[in-house]
Parts: C-alpha cells; structure tokens; sequence
C-alpha cells in the first residue's frame, strides 16, 4: 500500500516566449506580452509529489533531506535565478511553463531516492496559472 508525501520548492526564473518557426506577428499573437523581446521573469513554485511503500523502519514514503537533495541538485541549481532560454533544454523548445514542468518532472524522475516514485511536477507561475505532469506512459494512460 503506496502513500504520497508533498514538498514545495521556489524558484526564481526569466524567460521570452518565442519560436524561431512563427513569424514576428504570429509569436506576439500567440505569446503577447510573454514574446517581450528583454524577457520576463517569474517567481515559480514547484511542487513534486511523490508516492511509495511506507518504510518500516523510517515510517516515511522518503527520506527528506534525500528529496530535497534531488530537487537542489538538478532543479534548483540549474534553473534558479536563470535565463530558461539559455538552458540546453530549451535550445529547441519554447520555454513555456509546460515545458518547464515536463523537464522538471524528467530531470527529477531519474534522482529519485530508492524505494520512492515520482507521481507528479506542478509548476506555480503566477497566482492564477499553473501546470501539472504526471509523466509518460502506463500511469498517464490510467488517468
């Protein structure tokens, strides 16, 4: 029987909306005032969930300072107080906060601490938006 466990973590990040494929019409169009061509920024919250087998031993679903040590490490010292749009992952892709939050869940997915599942990233941009990935495969099919 899996339990889940929450954590929040903040981040703060610049970006400019833009695709090199669109025109400059079509990027203002479709990105407005988020295609500024100095950028914006934003104060993210990201949130990571993460399910498992209650240990015995700990009676924890993951050790937290292991958790908090995956999201410092690949997360946090990557992308906080960045340009996204410098960062390798975005060479080819828009930086759009949906981006944004399937890299996250990727990057975290493969420094889970052993025993622990990562169920899903969710990436706060602003008080109203935010965005959920529950990543690829036999769990999204189940949704």
């Amino acid at each position: 029987m899996n339990a889940f466990f929450g954590r929040r973590y903040a981040l703060s990040a610049s970006h400019r909306l833009h695709c090199e494929a669109l025109t400059t019409q079509q990027n203002r169009e479709a990105y407005g005032k988020c295609n500024n061509p100095h950028g914006h920024g934003h104060n993210y919250i990201i949130e990571v969930l993460v399910g498992g087998p209650v240990a015995r031993d700990t009676g924890m679903v993951v050790n937290l300072v292991d958790l908090d040590e995956a999201v410092r490490t690949h997360v946090l010292e990557r992308f906080d107080h960045t340009n996204l749009n410098l960062d390798p992952l975005f060479a080819v892709k828009v930086p759009t906060t949906e981006n944004l939050c399937r890299e996250v869940f990727r990057l975290l997915e493969q420094a889970m601490p052993s025993g622990s599942e990562l169920e899903y990233v969710r990436v706060e941009e602003t008080e109203n938006n935010f965005f959920q990935y529950f990543g690829e495969g036999p769990r999204e099919a189940a949704r």
